[in-house]
């Protein structure tokens, strides 16, 4: 016997390849920032982000503020699209730091501040703002007691203000810890994708990477009274006293008109055991574990319970009616098919066009590649491609997917138009709509909520150069790759229905309560799969908290897709046993109705969670970002339901023999 000559996939071919490599490399590690090491009294110079509070949301300039200024002048940090979008505003700061040298440096005294400066500064202290400085990509983090336990916070305060006081005192003196790691070079190669480009470290360089790393970043902020006339004969980075903290109220620097603040900072270097890979631990610790598999442990309750219903739906009613049906000759299924009732009555009625079959196809394309786009986003973050430490790559990944996606989201919509009229004709108008339904109805709530943004004269607005960036990838990509997806489309097979649909509609017969009402109820089952780490996200966007369990949230969302595909499957089926036809947009509902409880969630979470969020201009931003997310939600969700029941709706009438 001769056999046939058998040729190595190229998937071998690429696992030798990588067995290869390996071999050669004794290991890398991407941690979203390469490692920098330092030599002693080498020179490093902190950056300041944009003032956040967690009470406005709405962040503003370092430099509004009167802070010292760098000898050279202010300069920004080039900044990707995400933390653009975001409203981060980095710039350089004058604070300046030498690798295991402890000091006490004086850094600038202002000039006597006027009215509009103290109300500034009291207004950024009242609605507790917090400075956010960087040292070699680490944000600087604060530790404070409540109730004895430690709490992590990162950034500290603008000022603050005691209790039955009218009174406000500015943090002038900041106490730095750094923690730094001696590095020698293991011999390991380190390859890097940071915020300042690509280092690799060969073996024989190890010499050159030999140094400090620094691993930790902490501060204590102080307000110190200084005295103006003595301070003013200081240059910059002139030594100074060092300062215990804290202070009393009566050697604290109140911020008052005509008062001249002096800034000051020192700075310590410990040894630290903590290794570079290991450095964001700190920041990335998220309490809560067991609350996550709680989640979890409730998903999987609610996708059994309905994995059995379906399961008996198919088995004991679908399996069984369609084999007494088989088993009958032409003339006792003639007589069967007057004397039967539910869903086989509805065979020449299932297919029929839907009301709005164009706005459904639009829907549908658009929801496949929202939930394209977050599914690959997740499974990146999770394998820990999405570092922390490169500021803003998730939103920045997400946008790309999302516009790369567009040729997916033209393709499904035009074979669902295809399907549904049974021609192409009229597919340019489909695309077009798929390329600007969801992205317009951003556009404008974006719009709206710049313009308030403007008004507040707000580091987070879209500048109008970033206006136009987005309309050019929008037009420029997104458009084009969603009419070419459209294009396949109308070029794929369409899918044939398996009966024919009759020429008159058949009467629906009158239920006792709106059919509506099952379809909204039906998204409360999804939405118990969510909410849970939906708290966590809303506590990371809102609250200024790292979220980066992103392996818990790929199970939550493999979950909720397989809750929405049951749930949609059951209430269609339902519909059907009821002789209703119109399945088609209630399919689409009944798992796209978890987003009317998102939105109600977001605003339960803006009144009971978010009780210090003030103003009217506050609340107008987190309702209009939620309406966004709640949009994207119902028709991610809303397209998982649709197809699960259209290719349900499709076997189980394909089983049926009809002449």
């Amino acid at each position: 016997m001769v056999f046939p000559e058998r040729k190595m996939p190229g998937v071998c071919w690429v696992f030798l390849l990588l067995l290869l490599f390996a071999h050669i490399c004794d290991g890398f590690y991407l941690p979203g920032s390469y490692m920098h090491t330092y030599s002693t009294k080498e020179t490093i110079f902190a950056k300041v982000n944009s003032l956040t509070s967690i009470e406005t949301e709405l962040p503003f300039s370092y430099y509004s503020l009167p802070y010292c200024k760098p000898l050279g002048g202010v300069k920004k940090s080039a900044e990707n699209l995400g933390e653009l979008l975001m409203g981060d505003q980095i710039d350089n700061s004058p604070y300046r730091f030498r690798m295991n040298v402890n000091e006490s440096l004086y850094l600038c005294t202002t000039s006597p501040l006027n009215e509009h400066e103290v109300k500034l500064l009291k207004q950024r202290t009242r609605d507790l703002y917090q400075v956010n400085m960087i040292l070699d990509n680490l944000p600087v983090m604060r530790i404070a007691k409540q109730n004895g336990v430690n709490i992590q916070w990162t950034g500290f305060p603008v000022g603050y203000s005691p209790p039955n006081s009218n009174d406000d005192y500015i943090i002038n003196h900041l106490k730095f810890k750094v923690l730094v790691h001696e590095y020698e070079g293991s011999g390991v190669e380190i390859i890097g994708t940071g915020e300042d480009g690509m280092a690799v470290f060969p073996k024989a360089d190890k010499k050159k990477a030999s140094g400090f790393e620094l691993v930790g970043f902490e501060v204590v902020p102080c307000s110190v009274k200084y005295d103006p006339e003595a301070m003013t004969k200081l240059h910059m980075y002139d030594k100074v006293s060092s300062v215990n903290c804290p202070l009393g109220l009566d050697k604290s620097q109140i911020i008052r008109e005509r008062e001249r603040i002096s800034f000051t900072y020192e700075v310590e270097f410990v040894k630290s055991d903590i290794r570079w890979p290991s450095r964001w631990d700190a920041y990335l610790k998220m309490e809560g574990a067991r609350v996550h598999w709680f989640s979890i442990l409730n998903s999987l309750m609610v996708i059994t319970f309905l994995a059995g219903i379906v399961f008996v739906i198919f088995l004991r009613t679908v399996r069984r009616d369609l084999t007494r049906y088989e088993e009958l000759d032409k003339e006792a299924q003639a007589q069967m098919n007057e004397e039967l009732s539910g869903w086989k009555l509805v065979v020449g009625d299932v297919f029929r066009e839907p009301d709005c079959p164009k706005l459904l196809c639009v829907m549908i394309g658009d929801g496949v590649q929202i939930m394209g786009m977050a599914a690959v986003t997740i499974v990146f973050a999770a394998f820990g491609f999405m570092s922390p430490a490169s500021r803003g790559m998730l939103l920045t990944g997400m946008i790309i997917l999302y516009l790369f996606l567009g040729i997916v989201a033209g393709y499904v919509a035009v074979r669902l138009w295809r399907t549904l009229k049974g021609t192409s004709e009229g597919w340019r108008s489909v695309s077009w709509s798929v390329a600007c339904f969801f992205p317009g109805i951003v556009f404008v709530i974006l719009t709206v909520l710049n313009f308030i943004l403007w008004g507040s004269k707000s580091t987070g607005a879209i500048p109008i150069s970033l206006y136009f960036v987005l309309l050019s990838l929008w037009f420029c990509i997104s458009v084009p790759l969603t009419l070419i997806g459209g294009f396949m489309g109308t070029r794929a097979e369409a899918i044939q229905y398996p009966v024919r649909t009759n020429q008159i509609p058949r009467e629906i017969p009158a239920r006792k309560y709106p059919s509506w009402l099952l379809v909204l109820g039906a998204g409360t089952l999804p939405f118990g799969t969510l909410f849970i780490e939906l708290f966590f996200i809303l506590s990371s966007i809102w609250l200024g908290r790292f979220y980066y369990v992103f392996g818990f949230l790929l199970i939550v969302l493999l979950l909720l897709i397989i809750v929405c595909a049951e749930v949609s499957v059951v209430l269609t089926y339902m519909h059907l046993c009821v002789e209703d036809w119109r399945w088609w947009w209630k399919a689409f509902f009944a798992s796209g109705s978890v987003s009317l409880y998102v939105f109600l969630y977001s605003i339960n979470y803006l009144v009971f969670d978010l009780q210090s969020l003030s103003g009217p201009v506050s609340a107008i931003l987190y309702l209009g970002y939620s309406m966004i997310m709640a949009i994207a939600i119902m028709l991610s969700t809303g397209s998982i339901g649709f197809i699960t029941s259209f290719y349900f709706v499709h076997y189980l009438f394909s089983s049926v023999k009809i002449d």
